[in-house]
């Protein structure tokens, strides 16, 4: 038999050379074993074959791919080593081209290992590499060792099902979108316990294809043109899928419905339908705090941190609360304008201790009500069960539907008619809200926890107040978000030309513009002002009843809460009523997102006061106000009240 010559060189990650080696073989097995023990001796470079690259490729990238063997004898298995399902690699979406140019198979054949462990000498081959039907295939040939029959044993059972394959990337081919396709080059297959790629595997059984590939020789070109433009549309579907999936953190959802062949708008509809399942106000906080323990938590001290921010004097004093300011920059990214308190601050839960636990005796037990609480409680918007997102990082994009499937009669054996879903997504984007406290010379020496909770209140009230106005009637301009009176789509009920006194008749139909649309569902209610409560106070639901349109009770409007907010403007303008309109505003609260980004910001002013040692305290948050379906509000805005 004759000898087969091949030559190796060995580089280091600046593209030297190490170390050479020439094999001398005559068996094309023996080869593949020196070849694996030869990629093992030079651990850490990289290997290719001499002046094939003529420079440093990049790192060995693997994906996972499974093989079936029930119909396989002796020691060899058919396997499919590679297909053009697409991998997200974070930056772009990786897909390996298989048109027969662009895949190199000069190091045929592949060592087959174990885990990747190329210090190991391999358990087998895998040769007979061909391009068949969009795929990489081959004959996985396992060796007499022990370990190499113990797990073809296991792979004929079908206990051992995974098979990854080792490649590098050669050049580009094409680009679209965030996919990107590429020449590549195997270099070795790893029976795997676990797929390293979670985004890998996708594939067709191999009798499924084979029985296909056996009919496609029949035929004809149009045809086959034809199959190649679908095979160019799964890839398409497979990589969007997989692109919505990381961007709504639903990749194991993506991996189902990509692997499962459906479609770009079932599988939206699906991560709406998950979300909708899932309560919207989750705090969030495992990613929004910087990990403190409860008796950190309990130890750390607002007044302390504004006190080192008037007096440099004070620094080490409040030499933790800075850390954790710190702590919070640098996991968020920003920089303070003052002192940030992190979010587990803002969402604790102070109770009755002592020194050793915290290092304060807490004279009441109303600081159980923690920032966030605090909040919600002085704004009606949050009080009426707007969905709170706190803890937020970067811009949100929350999926929605705007459209339904549609359903079709059909004849006994008839085909079903496609419908698809309409689907966009809601943006919300950090915008600062600031609101500020005057502390006096004298109560900025207290270390009472009396005075941490007022200063704190004082502060989450007066960002409420802000939040409330925004949520109800943010103009969306000058930096503010856009209020639900402001918000396009919303229903509308309308009074009069000049504006008309609200009666029952106005409080029916914004009820009724709610339910045309389907969406009298979830946490319903109206908010309007004190003027309008104090006219429906008075106004019969029909002449000489004594039954007033505003009832007491909890439920006082048709049974639904009502909440009252002097945030709910009294001054606008309807024909030639001039600044003294109301808006009376009913909905599902739960539709209205409010979103929290990161901690609190705190920053001290020390000059507007300083005549008296006063200073003031100016906190910045970052919020965002969002209706995520218009329809299920209605306003009316030109409610008369005197």
């Amino acid at each position: 038999m004759g000898f087969l010559l091949h030559r190796f060189n060995c580089f280091a990650l600046d593209g030297r050379v190490v170390k050479s080696c020439t094999i001398k073989t005559g068996a094309f097995s023996q080869l593949a074993s020196d070849w694996s023990t030869c990629f093992s001796a030079f651990a850490g470079a990289r290997l290719f074959r001499a002046g094939h690259f003529g420079a440093a490729m990049p790192e060995l990238i693997t994906r996972a791919i499974e093989f079936r063997a029930a119909d396989s004898a002796g020691d060899t298995i058919p396997c499919i080593i590679s297909t053009e399902a697409p991998v997200d690699r974070g930056d772009y979406i990786e897909v390996l081209s298989h048109r027969a140019s662009d895949v190199d198979l000069s190091r045929a054949p592949l060592p087959l290992i174990v885990q990747h462990n190329s210090d190991a000498l391999n358990i087998g081959l895998v040769d007979n590499l061909r391009i068949e039907g969009g795929k990489l295939r081959g004959d996985a040939r396992f060796g007499r060792s022990e370990q190499a029959q113990s797990i073809l044993a296991d792979v004929k059972a079908g206990i051992v099902r995974n098979l990854s394959v080792g490649y590098q990337l050669v050049r580009a081919l094409s680009e679209t979108g965030r996919t990107k396709r590429f020449a590549w080059a195997p270099f070795e297959t790893s029976v795997v316990s676990v797929p390293a790629d979670a985004g890998a595997g996708f594939y067709r059984s191999l009798e499924r294809n084979d029985t296909m590939e056996q009919n496609n020789e029949n035929l004809s070109r149009s045809q086959r043109r034809a199959m190649n433009a679908n095979s160019d549309v799964e890839h398409n579907r497979m990589a969007e899928i997989i692109a919505i999936g990381r961007q709504y953190n639903c990749s194991d959802l993506a991996a189902e419905f990509a692997e499962t062949g459906q479609s770009v708008s079932a599988f939206q509809n699906a991560i709406i339908e998950r979300q909708s399942n899932q309560p919207l106000n989750t705090s969030g906080l495992a990613r929004a705090g910087i990990g403190m323990s409860k008796r950190e938590v309990q130890r750390f001290s607002i007044m302390r941190a504004i006190r080192a921010m008037s007096d440099p004097s004070a620094r080490d004093e409040a030499a933790f609360e800075i850390e954790c300011s710190r702590a919070v920059e640098q996991k968020t990214g920003r920089r303070s304008r003052g002192l940030f308190i992190p979010a587990d601050v803002l969402h604790r839960d102070l109770t009755v201790g002592t020194a050793s636990q915290g290092g304060y005796t807490v004279a009441t037990d109303l600081l159980a009500a923690n920032f966030i609480d605090v909040m919600r409680n002085r704004s009606e918007v949050m009080n009426m069960g707007a969905s709170i997102l706190s803890g937020l990082v970067g811009n949100v994009a929350i999926p929605r539907k705007t459209s339904g499937s549609t359903a079709y009669w059909v004849a006994e054996g008839g085909s079903a008619t496609e419908s698809s879903l309409a689907f966009d997504q809601v943006t919300m984007t950090p915008k600062s809200v600031t609101a500020y406290v005057d502390l006096t010379r004298k109560l900025l020496l207290q270390s009472s926890m009396d005075i941490e909770l007022l200063v704190r209140n004082d502060l989450a009230g007066s960002l409420a107040t802000a939040i409330d106005l925004a949520a109800i009637n943010g103009s969306g301009a000058s930096n503010q978000p856009t209020g639900i009176l402001n918000t396009a789509g919303i229903g509308s009920v309308v009074g009069g030309t000049n504006g008309l006194a609200p009666t029952w008749a106005h409080i029916v139909d914004l009820e009724s513009a709610v339910s045309v649309a389907n969406a009298d569902v979830g946490s319903l209610g109206y908010i309007t002002n004190a003027k309008v409560r104090g006219k429906l106070l008075k106004t019969e639901k029909a002449t000489s009843t004594a039954q007033f349109v505003w009832a007491d009770g909890d439920r006082p409007l048709r049974g639904y809460r009502a909440g009252v907010s002097e945030q709910m403007p009294s001054n606008l303008t309807k024909g030639t009523s001039t600044g003294v309109c109301s808006a009376i505003l009913f909905g599902n609260f739960a539709d209205l997102m409010v979103g929290l980004w990161g901690g609190l910001d705190l920053m001290v002013d020390p000059y507007t006061l300083g005549s008296s040692g006063g200073v003031r305290v100016v906190a910045f948050q970052d919020v965002d106000i969002a209706v995520r379906h218009a329809e299920s509000f209605a306003a009316m805005k030109d409610a008369l009240t005197t």
